[in-house]
């Protein structure tokens, strides 16, 4: 009966470590990896690992993709061309003026000829080559008669009152109603003894050749003479320099030459000459 018992144990025992070896057998496969790529390109790799001892432990092992690299293209020649130069780029952060952008006028190109006309407008007009103590013109002519701007310049002086009497005689008011213009050939041109002076000019108003300036009169100390302009030619000066402006030229060629002149036959004679030093 021991002997039988002892067999039976030993049986049982032998079982024992079959079923164990067998449960090791179907779990305990050679360790192995199962992979799998994800959609969105990372790798998750399971990793049986086998523990020397019971409970099995499983050990999971994640990696992530490195991050692109990105290398810009090189400009083509054909980009590189169509960049703006260096110095076109700078112009936007400075406002000072670009030398070459400044336009210039070609060193042949003529000036605009200058246009002189008459300085009155009246169907009857006498004057003569001499004044008597200073060079100027009297142009006799009726009262009413226009006195235009002989050329193209700016108003340089406006008296539209007659403050003359000859109680005082005071020689700065002996032209009586008068206006001055300094003409675009730098002359200065004035006349007086004006009925009445143009009521749309002031002084710094540009004029044009044959605009009117006034209308011819009596003014001043030309009160006891027949109507006439006082016509006088000088360098520009200050509008209260009486004696320079009342004439330093005579006009006598000058009136000559514009009065004589047609549309086809112009008159080319300039008083400008009269500035030369």
């Amino acid at each position: 009966m021991r002997v039988k018992f002892r067999s039976t144990h030993f049986l049982l025992g032998l079982c024992g470590v079959c079923a164990i070896l067998a449960l090791l057998t179907s779990q305990a496969a050679p360790a192995q990896e199962h992979t799998q790529i994800e959609a969105n390109g990372a790798v998750n790799a399971a990793t049986f690992v086998p523990a020397a001892q019971f409970p099995l432990v499983w050990t999971t092992v994640t990696s992530t993709p490195a991050p692109p690299t990105f290398s810009p293209p090189s400009p083509s020649p054909t980009a590189l061309a169509t960049l703006p130069p260096p110095t076109a780029l700078a112009r936007s952060a400075t406002t000072e003026p670009i030398a070459a952008d400044v336009p210039t006028v070609p060193a042949n190109q003529p000036e605009a000829a200058l246009v002189y006309v008459f300085p009155v407008r009246a169907g009857q007009i006498d004057y003569g080559p001499y004044h008597h103590d200073y060079p100027a013109a009297d142009i006799f002519c009726p009262i009413g008669s226009e006195f235009v701007a002989p050329t193209g310049g700016v108003v340089d002086f406006v008296r539209r009152e007659d403050l003359w009497t000859p109680e005082t005689n005071r020689p700065e008011q002996r032209g009586g109603i008068a206006v001055a213009i300094i003409g675009d050939d730098g002359v200065r041109y004035y006349g007086s003894h004006l009925s009445a002076a143009a009521e749309d000019i002031e002084p710094g108003q540009r004029v044009v050749a044959g605009k009117l300036l006034g209308l011819t009169g009596k003014s001043g100390n030309a009160r006891s003479t027949p109507p006439h302009l006082h016509f006088g030619m000088s360098h520009p000066t200050t509008p209260d320099d009486w004696q320079t402006r009342r004439g330093e030229f005579a006009p006598y060629p000058y009136l000559n030459c514009w009065r004589a002149q047609t549309a086809d036959n112009p008159c080319t004679l300039s008083p400008a000459q009269e500035l030369a030093p």
